[in-house]
């Protein structure tokens, strides 16, 4: 399931993150590359431990915690701290596949990447090139939207990121262990539960039959979560 996550970041929390990092020193970005990645990736990053990464980090966790189609759609148990990445003319990051397995540098924090994210910080007039091209069982698309706005989609996809021939694509990219480790399953759920909300808009969230499908979902949940 792919699904954009629109105005993750409000005016107020994009400019804060923005300024933070913008000001902060970068890397070259294959400092966080496995060996597949880094033959076909070409920007600049923020390093792990950077004070600024882990401020502007702090303020996207809270923003996925106050988004309810994020938790719908990606049922978290585990989000690795994000981090940040910087597209300028010429860089590109080409056909790849995540690791299935993230490590914290310096930590034992670790978690499956069962989906892979992407929140876009500049504003998409500011640049060409640098879209998220994404292959998957959905086909391929092409994504870049608007700052703030956010893609979620399976960390099994194949993608890569377009050249940049103009200007500045700034990211914040990272990864979800969901409750529910199958991508065909969380799809059911998110369905479902749209579905109940949907209905539950005009008859009311104690209406009987509401109240049946919102145990068909737990029960669903209760059966496939690892949590």
């Amino acid at each position: 399931m792919m699904i954009a996550i629109p105005d993750l970041l409000d005016t107020a929390a994009l400019a804060r993150v923005r300024t933070l990092i913008d000001a902060a020193p970068w890397v070259d970005g294959n400092v966080t590359s496995g060996r597949q990645s880094a033959l076909a990736k070409r920007n600049a990053q923020l390093p792990e431990d950077s004070p600024a990464a882990r401020e502007a980090g702090g303020i996207i966790l809270d923003a996925l915690g106050r988004t309810p189609l994020f938790v719908a759609a990606a049922l978290p148990l585990k989000v690795f701290p994000p981090l940040f990445n910087r597209y300028g003319p010429g860089d590109t990051f080409g056909t790849h596949v995540d690791n299935a397995v993230r490590i914290q540098r310096g930590s034992d924090f670790r978690i499956r990447s069962d989906l892979s994210a992407t929140l876009f910080l500049a504003d998409p007039d500011s640049y060409d090139g640098g879209e998220l091209v994404i292959e998957d069982q959905f086909g391929v698309q092409s994504v870049k939207l608007p700052a703030g706005h956010m893609i979620l989609y399976p960390a099994s996809s194949l993608h890569r990121v377009e050249p940049i021939t103009r200007g500045e694509r700034v990211a914040s990219f990272f990864w979800i262990q969901s409750m529910v480790r199958d991508d065909g399953a969380r799809r059911t759920l998110f369905d479902l539960d749209s579905a109940i909300q949907t209905i539950a808009v005009d008859r009311g969230q104690d209406d009987a039959a509401i109240i049946r499908l919102t145990g068909v979902y737990h029960n669903l949940l209760r059966r496939w979560a690892d949590a």
